[in-house]
């Protein structure tokens, strides 16, 4: 069996993915990073190792805000923008999709598709509010497991109004409804409400929302947000049934358009190499690069994050390609 593996790669999770020759998912991974991507893809893949025999991988597609180190680190044969693998996997899951909603740890998106193609796209820009880490501190500070923050939203009768445009602002405003005797259901669903609002009003600002629509990444399994969108989109949404690994799943699908290709994965053990990473300021010229070294085993190496190509060119024989 040939296996092609994709990996999301985020600020707060890291995704694994991996499918068969009929594009069909075998196995997928979901874990948090713990501030060390690196670190987290070496468990991931350990994990994966244990579940199929890597050995028949034929290509690896690497996505996430952490593409480029992990792309280095694994060998990656496709190094792709999340945009692009979100899109992929909800046009596998739902070929009519027209719309795709994202929220993952740190970002969000909504990526516009007609036809089968991406006509528009956006991003937030700044503030993380209405994302994963925020409702995960939410939910710590209200002593709500983060798997039931959903479920609290939808028992709520009614709700309470939540500043949602910045994450202190969304903070003191659910401290004072605390103080007023709001309850914990009343203030989850005011918050999940006026996430909603910060993600149409910003993210989604000027676009055309049409149905069908996805909902995808982690914040999908927050119950209470898909409602909140819906009732403020008046519209249906729809959560695929592997939300959480959606640009696992899109780098995977792209890893397999290049099956023709020789492939440059590390291998299974990947895992049980040493990796170390560090960062200096190169001198070198006014550019003042912060350059990232990246070094699995005694020998090989990489550089990253250099404008002018010098690092790359002083890679050792038999180092990553870029």
């Amino acid at each position: 069996m040939r296996y092609y593996l994709g990996i999301d790669t985020g600020s707060v999770t890291a995704k694994t993915a991996l499918l068969d020759e009929s594009g069909d998912l075998v196995h997928s991974s979901y874990m948090r990073t713990f501030g060390s991507p690196v670190e987290a893809v070496k468990r991931s893949l350990k994990d994966l190792s244990a579940q199929v025999d890597l050995s028949n991988v034929c290509q690896v597609g690497v996505t996430g805000s952490a593409r480029e180190l992990i792309g280095l680190l694994v060998r990656a044969d496709v190094i792709k923008n999340e945009i692009t693998t979100h899109a992929l996997a909800a046009i596998a899951a739902l070929p009519g999709v027209k719309t795709v909603i994202e929220i993952g740890g740190q970002d969000s998106k909504i990526i516009v598709i007609r036809d089968g193609v991406v006509v528009d796209f956006a991003m937030n820009t700044v503030c993380a509010a209405g994302t994963g880490s925020f409702l995960d501190h939410q939910a710590e500070r209200l002593k709500v497991p983060i798997e039931e923050l959903g479920k609290f939203a939808l028992n709520a009768d009614s709700s309470v109004r939540i500043a949602g445009r910045c994450t202190v602002f969304a903070e003191s405003d659910m401290i004072h409804k605390q103080a007023m005797g709001a309850t914990k259901e009343e203030i989850v669903r005011g918050l999940c409400e006026a996430l909603a609002r910060n993600y149409l009003s910003n993210v989604a600002k000027g676009k055309e929302i049409l149905s069908p629509i996805l909902f995808q990444g982690g914040v999908a399994a927050n119950l209470g947000m898909k409602k909140a969108l819906e009732e403020a989109l008046e519209k249906e949404i729809m959560i695929p049934g592997n939300f959480s690994v959606m640009g696992a799943i899109g780098a995977a699908l792209l890893a397999k358009r290049s099956k023709d290709k020789p492939s440059n994965f590390r291998g299974l053990d990947l895992h049980e190499m040493p990796v170390a990473t560090r960062s200096f300021d190169c001198d070198g010229c006014v550019n003042a690069c912060e350059v990232i070294e990246l070094k699995v085993g005694k020998e090989d190496q990489a550089y990253l994050g250099g404008r002018c190509g010098k690092w790359e060119e002083v890679k050792k024989a038999g180092s990553f390609s870029s």
